[in-house]
């Protein structure tokens, strides 16, 4: 059985923070994904028209309304709401 010996400095050090998990950046990103799973289910166009449109593989798609948030860029997402949006909009 091994222990782990943690000097004081590391107790006391706040942990690094992982660039990934920017706090502001999840929640925008979260807050896209479920619009945009709702606009989704309420357009007309299928998940490969969406994906064309969007300028992303379909594989996008599917992680998206899998739940795989750590998949999407924030900028991707922008890029569905906004491919989605003008499609509902009327002209």
């Amino acid at each position: 059985m091994s222990t782990a010996s943690f000097s004081n400095a590391e107790l006391l050090d706040p942990p690094r923070r992982c660039p990934d998990l920017d706090v502001r950046d999840l929640e925008q990103r979260t807050r896209l994904m479920r619009i945009i799973t709702r606009l989704i289910a309420v357009s007309d166009l299928g998940n490969r028209e969406i994906a064309r449109r969007a300028g992303l593989p379909m594989q996008k798609i599917s992680d998206l309304l899998a739940g795989r948030l750590e998949q999407l860029t924030l900028d991707e997402l922008q890029a569905l709401r906004n491919t989605i949006d003008h499609e509902l909009t009327p002209p």
